[in-house]
């Protein structure tokens, strides 16, 4: 949001006060607070006049220190709020004639004393790594209520990555980006994943701890400025010290949470229905036959939106019309070796018959007056489920473990972005706040079911909304794409962005989803498909078996599906580092390379884990140009070697891409 109109003026009907000096400050164990009128106090007149801004410093682990920032302290705290870990170190605040200051591991947080103007700093091993001036903290009144906003300087040459799954460029500086979940598709600005994390290639990330609206400008209302902001009375962000990329990434998912492992058949190839396809029971095993007969190893059959009856989603029912033995038919599907999953959402369409049961029981989100939410989107008049209500979680959760029990083994958790604002939820949480931490409580509440089913490290799902945290309930694909190479694209940079926001997995829609795919781009978006994490052929309106393309995509996807098993022992390792380490298996080369300038801005290639390098074909000639890093690298396909740093320009037929292996890598 730019509260200015341009270096000089606000915009209309914005007023700001910016803290000009310390007037008080206290230091304790692990805190430092202070006191910061907005005008400098020359004599005891000055202090009769407000407001005053008070910062809050913690430091909830080594490396990492908070700043809350408040003006008015009196408002009810409704939540929600991210669960956070903590592992203080032993540390107080510290008042000195020159400073104040906070300390967390090699990390402080100084703010100037004195007269001069405000200044606040993060420093580390002897250098400044950020800092605020003058006007950049501040309190404004908007016409749209009151905000708290903050703007770190942006070193020369410092880039800043993250934000969550986005599907524009990498590199953020430029951008504004509003953290607020939406089904924009992967052709906006918009996104199911919004993440108020940010990483730097300067040694700190910033993570912001509000999980509704927060809006950054990222070099862009100031173009030497980091900024974000919320509405509100207060605003609090951590500041994370790295010094490397790796680090930070490390650092901020040990704050907000881990990856779990996963069972190794969800690496393997997941087959769908597709959404608005005709299928039966024979279209399914016709499928599945098709693929054993053609020798294209298959792990999961997925079951869309359509194993349910129209208008009734979800009522969690097999329709009988089409699938009159679902527990014959998963049986018969299990004993061919395979896992199953089933579409699911958070609604529950008027026509279905538990809408009524939700209702009368209080599972349902309600309107301020008490009567239920409704709208037609997507099912008519559908309702959601109010998962800040333990009876309500306890009860959808009860109509999946009926599933599980019939065979069914994972869950497509769709949608969770739609969530409205003029509501009442169970537990009095705040709208605003609750509208990206929705999906947090409904992945949540599927993913546990599973884990308390299969144990720990067997349960996933497939999940296309998050926020931050939302990395502890796995795995999540880039949604509704289009079926064309520019889309494909789009796809990566939301997947490594989401890599850098502390996803360590991430899928996307074999072939794209919305439109048909011609076999050339199939056949390459085959290639780097299953040259990801997770790998599902899915679509909206047509089918995604390699048949219906040709029979050139039938031998491509075979060879590139058995490419993948062997490569599982290496895959394990990384799913290991994810689950260890934070750090995604698919990396953008920044993250690996942090000290090559080449690959600040590299999104059309990637590190699978920290030996192989990926070039996806984008162009249907088959021509693509990738760089090298320093060393030499090995191609695992064709088995020639190449020395960095360089660029290549390639022509690689259906059958190859540039894959590379680093230099004594061991890649079993």
């Amino acid at each position: 949001m730019k509260f200015t109109d341009g270096y000089w003026l606000m915009r209309e009907g914005v007023s700001a006060v910016y803290p000009a000096e310390i007037l008080d400050a206290s230091g304790g164990p692990g805190t430092l607070a202070l006191r910061a009128p907005v005008v400098h106090v020359r004599h005891r007149g000055d202090l009769l006049k407000g407001p005053a801004l008070t910062f809050e410093c913690t430091a909830p682990m080594p490396d990492v220190v908070g700043v809350k920032i408040t003006h008015f302290a009196g408002a009810t705290d409704r939540g929600p709020w991210f669960p956070l870990a903590a592992d203080p170190p032993e540390t107080a605040g510290i008042v000195g004639t020159e400073h104040a200051s906070l300390t967390s591991g090699a990390l402080t947080v100084r703010f100037r004393q004195g007269a001069e103007a405000w200044r606040m700093e993060a420093v580390a091993d002897g250098r400044v790594l950020t800092g605020t001036s003058a006007r950049s903290t501040a309190y404004l009144t908007t016409p749209e209520g009151p905000h708290v906003r903050e703007q770190l300087d942006l070193g020369v040459g410092t880039h800043v990555y993250g934000l969550g799954e986005r599907f524009g460029p990498l590199v953020k500086n430029g951008q504004t980006v509003d953290v607020w979940n939406a089904d924009g598709g992967t052709a906006s600005e918009q996104a199911y994943k919004n993440v108020p994390f940010v990483l730097t290639d300067a040694g700190y990330g910033i993570f912001v701890n509000h999980p509704g609206h927060v809006s950054f400008e990222i070099g862009s209302e100031n173009v030497s400025r980091l900024q974000f902001s919320v509405a509100g009375e207060s605003l609090e962000y951590f500041v994370i010290y790295g010094p490397t990329p790796k680090e930070i990434l490390r650092k901020y998912t040990a704050l907000t949470g881990r990856p779990p492992l996963l069972p190794d058949w969800s690496f393997g190839l997941w087959l769908s229905t597709s959404f608005t396809t005709s299928y039966d029971e024979e279209t399914v095993t016709s499928f599945i036959d098709g693929m054993a007969e053609r020798d294209i190893p298959l792990s999961v059959f997925h079951f869309d939106c359509f194993w349910m009856k129209e208008f009734q989603w979800c009522d969690f029912t097999w329709d009988s019309r089409t699938f009159p033995d679902p527990a014959g038919m998963l049986k018969r599907l299990k004993d061919r070796g395979l896992r199953i999953c089933l579409w699911i959402n958070p609604y529950i369409a008027q026509a279905s018959p538990l809408f009524a049961e939700g209702a009368a029981l209080g599972h349902l989100l309600k309107r301020p007056d008490g009567s239920v939410w409704q709208w037609d989107h997507w099912q008519p008049g559908l309702a959601v489920v109010d998962f800040t209500n333990p009876g309500a979680r306890a009860w959808y959760a009860g109509k999946l473990d009926a599933l599980l029990e019939m065979g069914v083994d994972c869950f497509k958790t769709d949608f969770g972005e739609r969530i409205p604002l003029d509501v009442a939820w169970h537990d009095g949480s705040d709208p605003e706040r609750m509208h990206n931490y929705y999906a947090q409580l409904y992945n949540e509440t599927v993913f546990d079911l599973l884990k308390e089913r299969h144990g720990e490290g067997e349960a996933i799902v497939f999940a296309r909304s998050a926020t931050a945290g939302g990395q502890k309930f796995p795995v999540h694909w880039g949604g509704d794409c289009e079926s064309t190479f520019a889309a494909m694209a789009e796809d990566l940079r939301g997947g490594l962005s989401l890599g850098l926001s502390g996803f360590g997995y991430w899928s996307h829609d074999i072939g794209g989803f919305e439109g048909t795919p011609d076999p050339e781009l199939f056949k390459r978006w085959v290639a780097f498909g299953l040259l990801s994490s997770h790998s599902r052929l899915h679509g909206s309106h047509s089918y995604r078996v390699p048949w219906a393309f040709d029979e050139e995509a039938v031998d491509v996807l075979r060879h590139f599906t058995k490419l993948k098993e062997r490569l599982m022992p290496y895959l394990r390792e990384v799913a290991r580092e994810a689950h260890e380490d934070g750090l995604p298996m698919m990396r953008p080369m920044m993250l690996e390379f942090p000290g090559d300038p080449a690959c600040t801005h590299l999104e059309r290639q990637y590190m699978l884990g920290s030996d192989l390098l990926v070039a996806p074909v984008f162009d249907p000639s088959g021509e693509v140009t990738y760089y090298v890093p320093e060393g030499e690298w090995t191609s695992v396909l064709g088995g020639g070697t190449v020395t960095g740093p360089r660029w290549i320009t390639e022509v690689h037929d259906v059958m190859s891409l540039p894959l590379l292996a680093r230099s004594g890598s061991v890649l079993p």
